[in-house]
């Protein structure tokens, strides 16, 4: 019996028809390699952000769940595209939807996480030879009702598939695998060749855009390895596991598309009032004002201005920041590490406004200006010299 191989091909990836088609002649490749094959497509290049903007010139605040039919249109293009593609080159193909592939999520637009798979239909095409293209980042409530997952909520459709059909999980991008920083900003940053699923998800949560924190929990929860690879090359990638060694600091990343919301009221009452705008925040900040600071990624939230009116009005909204954070072992009880990355701070020309410290990161908020600068300067003290 042939293994199967759950494939994940994010945006970048199928921006066009030739890059399309470039990847249905890998999927007919694996697939004449041996194996049953899911596929699982985002939308094309910048299809999510185009169609966000045309929300937004009907609505200043589109309501969730009429933004969540319309954004997961572009998922179901890339599938449709994806599926003729594979048969134009002689390859028995079939797109499914979220809801066709048996993606049941809890009733949150926007956000929504994954609560059961129930694959049938997609283990009916699979038995009869055929490759399965599932629309990612998108499911359905058990109300009935489309949701989405989340910016990057194509790589939790796959890994949940993977741990569903007890199959193989392969991400695919324009990188191969996960870097200890990015390469944009960090000239030097070196390809992990393993990572473990805590330090992966810590990386995530905290900006990283190779893979998404909420598919790494999954994955770490079923037992589900990543190979995290490159559409483009036939590089070794990155493993995600359980069993990857650890490191001091694995890795460094910033995160510049947030907000911290600070609050002299008591933090249940100011948890309290996220919870009923239905906000996920990241972490919980410590501050030498006395007051609750919660980072608020921007990445899900559509409308920012809207929701900056409805917070209340005791939450100041600080828009301004940006995080950068240290990913690795022990960090958070490691004054020498917290010293350092401080003093390099203040070398750049300003404070750390607040920090948070786990067994497996250090996060630093700083002005939204020197997150990058900041980020170069700790992985060439950290990493960088840790390895000279």
């Amino acid at each position: 019996m042939s293994h199967t191989v759950v494939q994940k091909y994010g945006g970048s990836s199928l921006a066009d028809v030739a890059k399309i088609r470039r990847v249905a002649e890998r999927v007919k490749a694996s697939r004449e390699g041996g194996h049953r094959l899911v596929v699982v497509v985002s939308a094309m290049g910048d299809t999510t952000d185009e169609l966000l903007g045309l929300a937004k010139q009907i609505s200043a605040d589109p309501p969730r769940r009429e933004l969540d039919m319309l954004l997961t249109c572009g998922e179901r293009i890339s599938m449709a595209l994806l599926s003729m593609a594979l048969q134009g080159l002689g390859v028995p193909a079939i797109s499914f939807t979220g809801s066709q592939s048996g993606i049941i999520t809890d009733d949150t637009h926007a956000q929504a996480r994954i609560i059961e798979v129930r694959p049938e239909r997609i283990e009916q095409a699979l038995a009869e030879g055929r490759v399965v293209i599932v629309a990612g980042y998108q499911g359905v409530s058990r109300g009935r009702e489309v949701t989405t997952l989340g910016r990057g909520g194509s790589d939790t459709t796959a890994v949940a598939l993977a741990a569903a059909l007890g199959a193989d999980c392969e991400i695919y991008s324009d990188v191969d695998g996960v870097f200890s920083a990015d390469p944009r900003l960090v000239p030097s940053a070196r390809k992990l060749e393993a990572v473990s699923f805590d330090e992966m998800q810590e990386l995530a949560a905290a900006g990283a855009r190779v893979l998404n924190a909420q598919a790494v929990e999954l994955a770490r929860q079923r037992g589900i390895v990543i190979h995290a690879r490159s559409t483009h090359t036939a590089g070794t990638g990155t493993v995600i596991s359980a069993s990857a060694p650890r490191a001091r600091v694995r890795g460094i990343t910033c995160d510049e598309n947030l907000w911290v919301l600070s609050s002299s009221r008591p933090p249940a009452l100011l948890f309290a009032a996220l919870k009923a705008l239905e906000l996920r925040a990241r972490t919980v900040l410590a501050s030498a004002r006395e007051k609750t600071m919660v980072v608020l990624p921007l990445e899900d939230v559509h409308s920012p201005e809207a929701l900056r009116k409805a917070l209340p009005s005791e939450v100041e909204v600080l828009d301004d920041l940006a995080t950068v954070t240290c990913v690795g072992t022990g960090l958070g009880s490691d004054w020498d590490l917290g010293l350092q990355a401080h003093e390099l701070a203040s070398r750049l020309g300003g404070g750390v406004v607040a920090s948070h410290g786990s067994t497996l990161q250090l996060t630093l908020v700083v002005q939204r200006q020197m997150a990058k600068a900041l980020t170069l300067a700790l992985h060439e003290a950290l990493i960088d010299g840790a390895m000279q």
